[in-house]
């Protein structure tokens, strides 16, 4: 059985949990993820793992917050006046929306606090700043 290395398309079965123990995704009941190494599709760590691994071969890694989706960064949290929300919009905290970049690419907020005057939106990916613990199988 040869090694997985860069440039090579895998597919995996993964479940990944939070240091409590909370399942946050996997691919149980569904089909394996595939993905080519070395192209940046998955965090870091994941693709660190997966080489060298040999065909039928199962690892348990934890990847630190800095291979994953990197630390929280404060800088990321914006609040905005409510009247820059859409007219139809009920915000409520914990709900996710798409803005705008000067890029042109959106990105997804999560409303963490609302006041009379404006909404506090939170940039940082949800997993930001946690450690993560994937069992992963190659296929």
């Amino acid at each position: 059985m040869s090694q997985v290395k860069d440039g090579d398309t895998v597919k995996v079965h993964y479940t990944g949990t939070l240091e409590d123990g909370t399942v946050f995704d996997s691919s149980e009941g569904r089909d394996p993820l595939e993905f080519t190494l070395g192209q940046g599709q998955l965090i870091p760590g994941f693709e660190k793992t997966v080489l060298g691994m040999t065909s039928g071969e199962a690892r348990t890694v934890t990847i630190p917050a800095e291979d994953a989706y990197g630390p929280y960064r404060d800088e990321m949290i914006l609040a905005v006046p409510c009247e820059q929300l859409p007219a139809d919009m009920k915000p409520e905290v914990g709900m996710q929306m798409q803005v705008g970049q000067e890029e042109g690419q959106g990105m997804v907020v999560t409303i963490i606090k609302i006041t009379d005057k404006e909404v506090t939106l939170d940039a940082n990916h949800p997993l930001a700043g946690k450690s993560l613990t994937f069992n992963i199988q190659l296929q």
